[in-house]
């Protein structure tokens, strides 16, 4: 691999490498040596739960070609376990929906005080961003007028709505990390450095071949729920989830439910709201930290829209996906979002693979409707999951991670 000026676009460092691996326009192949440089600091800032995660498997993989490097920034328990610096934690910015953003609108200001401040005083050598864009392309901005290069990992989703912040990000970024597969044509033709680097879920997890499901899945189903990482999103959609449930229950007589919690969520909390307001029988209901165990035993899963429901489909296990946000964030976006589908499955696909109730259609009658016309018809949901592992098989190899990091040390050198 070499690095020399790329045609493609005039008067910015590209990287042109001498073969191409299928599935990537740029492969950056790691040869497993670690290497000594000067020591260079990097700010990552990552906003969101799933970012959390992303970035730091990114600075692991950084981390094993330099170890001198050093960390700071914005993220959760999985940045600092991977020895980052926390200067702000995600879970003071992480909010969904336009309004909403309004009750963390004091925290967010300070999130971005407190990381201009740190962009000033200690002038990293790079500043890599990951998703959370309007947070991170206002301090992009302030990385720009400091001369700080900056590395936008997991792509603004501008392709879906607000496409004219492309040419803010042609003006901030110098290089930009995309994760699906139809990205990267859409940055080139506005003259954007970029790399497509395959999605990092599939660094995380194996595909769950789960054919007791497909065979139980009427007879005595087990329906997972992931109600998502956010306040805002468990306090409108978990309660819709549970009274949902309550009707699959009186339904469906050997049903069971597992529900996944984020690390950021109170287990005490949750249990507590099944087992009151409810009265489910602890034999129905089980509570879980993270989503690996929900995969593992679900015949299907009731997912809030998000990373999550790519996680599932990766996993092959067929989902209703749920989405509800105030009534005036959900008019400004439908007058703004320009694609048909919400959930990354049915957009990478190009078509709907799995039902998704938005807004007023997230009822509790209405997902269990939905449930359990999927439960009846076995050969659906077998359907469903084969479609589901073709979404997996479309994006890319495992090794974003690494592709990623050798893009960001070679911005360094």
């Amino acid at each position: 691999m070499s690095e020399q000026r790329n045609p493609a676009f005039p008067g910015k460092r590209g990287i042109i490498h001498s073969r191409e691996k299928a599935g990537f326009p740029h492969p950056f192949n790691f040869v497993g040596k670690r290497i000594k440089m000067t020591t260079n600091k990097i700010m990552i800032i990552a906003g969101e739960a799933s970012g959390d995660l992303h970035g730091a498997n990114l600075v692991k993989a950084m981390q094993m070609r330099d170890d001198t490097l050093t960390f700071s920034g914005i993220g959760g328990q999985a940045l600092r376990d991977a020895g980052v610096r926390i200067l702000v934690d995600t879970s003071m910015l992480s909010v969904v929906g336009i309004t909403e953003v309004f009750s963390k609108i004091s925290d967010i200001f300070k999130g971005m005080a407190v990381i201009k401040n740190a962009l000033r005083t200690q002038r990293p050598d790079l500043l890599i961003l990951i998703d959370f864009p309007d947070f991170n392309l206002h301090i992009a901005g302030t990385a720009k007028r400091l001369n700080i290069p900056v590395l936008y990992y997991i792509s603004p989703q501008i392709w879906a709505w607000r496409s004219g912040r492309v040419k803010k990000i042609g003006r901030l970024v110098d290089h930009i990390a995309v994760i699906l597969p139809f990205e990267a044509a859409f940055y080139r033709k506005h003259k954007i450095p970029v790399s497509y680097v395959g999605h990092p879920l599939m660094d995380a997890r194996e595909s769950v071949e789960n054919s007791r499901s497909s065979v139980a899945s009427h007879q005595s189903p087990v329906i997972g729920l992931l109600p998502g990482s956010r306040e805002g999103e468990i306090a409108k959609l978990l309660p819709a989830m549970l009274e949902a449930a309550a009707v699959l229950i009186r339904r469906h007589k050997h049903i069971r439910f597992i529900l996944s919690l984020a690390p950021s969520v109170k287990k005490e909390v949750v249990e507590e709201m099944i087992h009151s307001h409810f009265s489910f029988p602890i034999s129905l209901f089980s509570v879980v930290n993270g989503v690996e165990e929900v995969f593992e035993k679900c015949s299907l899963a009731v997912a809030v829209s998000g990373t999550v429901t790519l996680e599932a489909a990766i996993s092959g296990v067929p989902m209703v996906v749920v989405y509800k946000v105030s009534p005036v964030s959900y008019l400004i976006g439908k007058a703004m979002i320009r694609v048909k589908h919400i959930s990354l499955a049915n957009l990478i696909a190009g078509k709907e693979l799995i039902p998704e109730l938005i807004q007023d259609n997230a009822s509790p009658e209405n997902i269990a409707n939905t449930v359990s016309g999927m439960l009846d018809d076995p050969s659906r949901l077998e359907r469903m999951r084969n479609e589901l592992l073709n979404v997996r098989n479309m994006l890319g190899s495992p090794g974003a991670s690494d592709r990623v990091a050798e893009i960001a040390i070679n911005m360094l050198s």
